[in-house]
């Protein structure tokens, strides 16, 4: 019999700095075979003394995951001490993760604001390698400022790749080089080459009230209500539905989600 509580040592491969407070790292990885990861799923990384945390997925290789983390905690406090050599216990993957089927042949939309970037970040690396299989990929990604813009060297290869990537800061620093797009994701939307809505998907993820008015912007716009998806990890916790902590209703975001319909999840009162 198994444990699902028990987890696994992944050593870190690899650690990417992209600001003060948030880091990606690289961990090793060679469950991929009996346990496939998608894009948009999350594991539960775990220190012994510290306790453990969900994080989503924002990387994947045949033999590494990608966890790109926010220093806010005593957990993540501790985890920002261990670097390249170290390790740390993981259980997962969990959730239902973006299926990058249900993006191919389709005219894709992209709206993150901060670490939002994050749980696509997978869905945005498979068609910068296969863009014969999409119409087209706009991502549109705020941030509060130019020093806490994420994944710079992955945008500068995905724009390489042909994708439009809007990259946004609230506002522009009174010195220095910064010369990109200034303002919230919102005011970009209607700006969207889009030409078959009816071929159309987006996915809405960050901070509430940015989800809350991009959605009203897409659907102004044009977009169909049931192909605007978001991610939501609202309070998860055990990763196995069993604690109760994120369940809104009937729905367990750590297992029904963290991937919703906006149809579906605009219906739960929390």
């Amino acid at each position: 019999m198994n444990n699902e509580y028990l987890p696994f040592r992944s050593e870190i491969l690899e650690v990417i700095k992209h600001a003060d407070v948030e880091y990606t790292f690289r961990m090793s990885y060679d469950r991929g075979k009996e346990h496939p990861v998608k894009p948009g799923q999350f594991f539960e990384i775990s220190i012994p003394k510290y306790g453990e945390a969900p994080i989503s997925v924002s990387g994947i290789t045949d033999h590494s995951l990608d966890f790109t983390i926010r220093k806010v905690g005593s957990l993540t406090d501790e985890i920002f001490e261990n670097y390249v050599g170290g390790h740390f216990f993981m259980r997962g993957p969990y959730g239902n993760g973006f299926d990058v089927n249900m993006f191919k042949g389709k005219e894709i939309v992209l709206v993150t604001g901060g670490s939002g970037l994050s749980p696509v970040h997978g869905v945005i690396d498979y068609f910068a390698d296969h863009m014969d299989e999409c119409k087209s990929l706009t991502v549109i990604s705020g941030f509060e400022s130019p020093a806490d813009i994420l994944f710079k060297a992955d945008l500068k290869r995905w724009i390489d790749d042909g994708m439009n990537f809007i990259c946004t800061v609230d506002k522009a620093p009174e010195e220095g080089d910064y010369d990109g797009h200034v303002g919230l994701v919102t005011q970009y939307i209607p700006e969207l080459p889009l030409k078959d809505f009816d071929n159309a998907i987006a996915v809405v993820v960050g901070p509430p009230m940015m989800i809350k008015f991009s959605i009203q912007e897409l659907i102004k716009l044009g977009f169909d209500e049931e192909k605007i998806w978001l991610s939501e990890s609202r309070k998860m916790c055990c990763g196995l539905g069993k604690c109760g902590h994120c369940r809104i209703g009937k729905v367990y975001v750590c297992q029904d989600g963290p991937v919703f319909k906006y149809t579906e999840l605009r219906t739960l009162i929390d």
